[in-house]
């Protein structure tokens, strides 16, 4: 079927008279939708679906596969909504699993909850085979919007409108999701439901699941618990990734040597070889410790066992050489996994860019910054904030006011963290001139400086005789909200009395107090 027609003939049937109302258009369930009333017959379009044998309008039938295609390509999803409700008004088209799960998608992607509820309610009466896959983006989704409670209610939507009861899949999906976001009640919730009413028997999934719950919760020996009994079931066994989880546990709780015995015994005892995440759940967790020389130790373990270092590995290097201040080990090793082949990815460079502005090379810093640019490797406002916060420590301030003048006008977001670290040096070398003027910057920006901030420039100011700028800038401040210190506009008024501009100062007051 042309698409082109069919898309021409739907918009003209089932669009004219949306687009001639107010633009502001209410959500329809699916329930209530109710059929247009009849009205005038609009003049047919000249379009691709008139035929070429009477010259008369044929209406063209919109078959499943086209519904999605045109719900798909709607951007908006009420007008996606419309489609898949006007549509099955046509004589013999009944929505399938295809359909169902087309709409559920754009709804759900655009966090119309309210419409996939009316939606999921209109499917429990289906008489077509639901499949349960729709439910697991569901529960994904939900769990994006931090919508816990409705993660489960999904759940649990599944066996009335599928008819089937939910699989381990959809338990495990459930459970990782919950545990995810730290909702410890609703996944005791589900495991009783799932062992009272489903006869759920734990796989190594689950179990896997349930590890990393209690390892999230620092609860180490409960984890060792569950693992104990993984060995005595007869339908799981822990495999890798329980191993991982414990020993990112141990390492978590600061148990490193604890850690590297598990990891011995994972290896010795149950013959299972580790991969590169692993060896990076070690890396991490003595880099964190400080005890980078045990960490090259074992990426170089790593090397001589047959598996090669990946960019996670040599990041977690870098990132543990920097910081116990070792910046040419790090710049070896960032060397060293660029001749092997692999390419930094903003991380890695925001990590080495890091490692340099603390130890006072910012030049250093500031190449590789040109670098990423060549590689097409997009900077983030993480990492202008560390160059800016290196540039203000050697007081190179021309260099890091002009790059918050000019990135925004180059496409970088900048946020109000960028502006407060320069205005903090300003502040503490007192820079007064330059630090009001980055002050006039961020408030034309929609920025304030941070409360004790603010309050200690407005002193130095007073303090420094500056009360036409002291004024100027607290009125800036006030007008985005700033409640400045007693002693702040104390200081000022009293400045400005001193001076013997009493006006001056009752023109303050009043602005302050209204």
């Amino acid at each position: 079927m042309n698409l082109v027609r069919v898309t021409s003939a739907l918009q003209h049937r089932f669009f004219h008279s949306t687009l001639a109302a107010s633009s502001s258009v209410q959500w329809i369930s699916p329930l209530q939708l109710s059929k247009p009333s009849p009205r005038k017959q609009d003049p047919p379009p000249t379009d691709y679906a008139t035929s070429s044998i009477d010259g008369r309008r044929k209406s063209k039938y919109i078959s499943h596969e086209t519904a999605i295609e045109l719900i798909i390509r709607e951007k908006d999803p009420q007008r996606a909504l419309e489609i898949f409700n006007t549509v099955s008004e046509q004589n013999g088209f009944n929505h399938n699993n295809a359909t169902y799960s087309t709409i559920l998608h754009k709804l759900a992607m655009s966090k119309k909850f309210q419409a996939v509820d009316a939606i999921l309610g209109r499917m429990t009466y289906e008489t077509c085979k639901i499949h349960e896959p729709i439910f697991l983006t569901l529960m994904k989704q939900y769990s994006k919007s931090s919508s816990d409670e409705k993660v489960l209610e999904i759940f649990y939507a599944i066996r009335p409108i599928v008819r089937e009861k939910p699989s381990v899949k959809a338990i495990s999906t459930c459970l990782n999701l919950l545990v995810e976001a730290n909702r410890v009640d609703l996944a005791r919730q589900l495991l009783i439901h799932s062992r009272k009413n489903l006869n759920l028997k734990p796989n190594t999934c689950i179990f896997n699941i349930l590890v990393k719950h209690h390892c999230k919760k620092g609860d180490i020996d409960s984890a060792f618990e569950v693992m104990k009994e993984m060995k005595m079931s007869k339908i799981s066994y822990p495999n890798l990734i329980t191993y991982s989880t414990l020993i990112n546990g141990l390492c978590e709780s600061g148990k490193l040597e604890d850690a590297i015995k598990l990891f011995e015994e994972m290896i010795s005892k149950d013959q299972i070889l580790p991969d590169a995440l692993t060896y990076n759940v070690l890396i991490n967790g003595f880099s964190r410790k400080g005890d980078i020389d045990k960490a090259k130790k074992i990426i170089e373990f790593m090397k001589s066992n047959g598996c090669n270092p990946n960019i996670f590995n040599y990041t977690a290097m870098i990132n543990g050489f920097c910081k116990v201040g070792r910046s040419v080990e790090a710049e070896e090793v960032f060397d060293e996994m660029k001749n092997i082949g692999l390419k930094p990815d903003k991380i890695c460079y925001t990590t080495m860019i890091n490692c340099f502005c603390r130890v006072g090379k910012t030049d250093k810093a500031m190449d590789l910054l040109k670098e990423m640019k060549v590689n097409n490797c997009r900077p983030d406002v993480v990492t202008f904030n560390v160059i800016l916060g290196g540039l203000c420590r050697e007081a190179k301030f021309e260099e890091s006011l002009e790059m918050l003048e000019k990135l925004p006008y180059e496409g970088m977001f900048l946020n109000k963290g960028s502006y407060r670290i320069v205005l903090n040096f300003l502040c503490q070398q007192n820079d007064l001139k330059r630090a009001t003027d980055l002050l006039d910057l961020m408030l034309g920006r929609g920025f304030v400086p941070h409360y004790a901030t603010s309050n200690e420039l407005l002193l130095r100011l007073c303090n420094g005789g500056r009360a036409e700028e002291a004024a100027v800038a607290l009125l800036g401040l006030v007008e985005l909200g700033f409640k400045p210190e007693p002693d702040s506009w104390a200081s000022l008024v009293e400045l400005v009395c001193r001076e013997r501009k009493i006006l001056s100062a009752f023109q303050l007051l009043d602005k302050l107090i209204y």
